[in-house]
């Protein structure tokens, strides 16, 4: 995949704010529900984050009727070149792309819709230096990747299929990307070949959840319950910045999901 610059060099991000709803957000385990105070404090911290990284953050009005519309990640994927309007692997969150589709059209000259049959989320679409993975889940089947690679190409970029471990919900559940060698996995999906092409750093046991993780320019954002990755990747050199991530895991989510994230060229 030809580029100019590294995958992770950002200048603007695209937010939602939480909804007073996104108590009743989607969850594969019942860990209690988040409060909506503490999704707002991790939600705001998380934004501030991105500014001290040198991001330009446009942040979108909370939708009430979508209780995980803050995870703008689902219903979307954006790059220099264009965005591609998804759909969403849940029902009840399929109407979130004609939400975020004024916005998009606004921002890019070149705006896709992800052909029928399928599903896809925004979660399970890893973009690396050498491809743009697509993990098969739950939310994202084989027709609706086969229709994201065609929708890819038409962007000048190259997709590629791969399997996510039964049982996780979403690829990007279980790996980040570091740097242009580096991916940050799970020790299950580290043992599936995924990541032939990279260098793993394997995730400490019990921290699992810790995997998404975000590179956003110069730092790694990482979720602070997990301080022997934070300590592991510290001392590999990066520069880590530990985010509160306790209320949006109750509803099954990490740091990526919030937010869109390219690097946008001068008009």
């Amino acid at each position: 995949m030809s580029q100019t610059r590294a995958v992770y060099n950002f200048n603007s991000v695209i937010v939602r704010t939480p909804s007073r709803s996104v108590v009743n957000g989607l969850r594969a385990d019942d860990r209690g529900n988040p409060t909506y105070e503490g999704v707002k404090a991790e939600h705001d911290a998380y934004i501030d984050a991105m500014r001290a990284a040198g991001v330009e953050v446009t942040v979108l009005p909370a939708l009430e009727e979508f209780p995980d519309s803050i995870f703008v990640e689902d219903p979307a994927l954006v790059f220099t070149s264009g965005a591609i309007l998804l759909r969403p692997g849940a029902e009840t969150r399929v109407k979130e792309t004609a939400e975020i589709t004024p916005t998009l059209r606004e921002m890019f000259d070149t705006v896709l819709d992800l052909p029928s049959p399928g599903f896809a989320d925004g979660g399970d679409v890893l973009t690396t230096p050498k491809s743009v993975m697509i993990g098969l889940s739950a939310r994202t089947d084989k027709a609706g990747a086969e229709a994201l690679i065609g929708c890819l190409d038409k962007l000048g970029l190259k997709g590629e299929v791969v399997a996510t471990p039964k049982g996780v919900l979403h690829f990007k559940t279980d790996c980040s990307l570091l740097d242009d060698e580096n991916v940050l996995s799970t020790a299950r999906l580290a043992q599936s070949g995924v990541f032939k092409n990279f260098k793993q750093i394997i995730i400490p046991e019990g921290e699992e959840p810790a995997a998404n993780a975000l590179r956003v320019n110069d730092v790694v954002m990482v979720g602070s319950d997990f301080p022997r990755t934070i300590e592991m990747l510290d001392k590999l050199g990066y520069k880590v910045v530990p985010m509160k991530t306790t209320e949006i895991g109750k509803i099954d989510a990490g740091l990526s999901c919030m937010s869109l994230r390219w690097f946008r060229d001068a008009r």
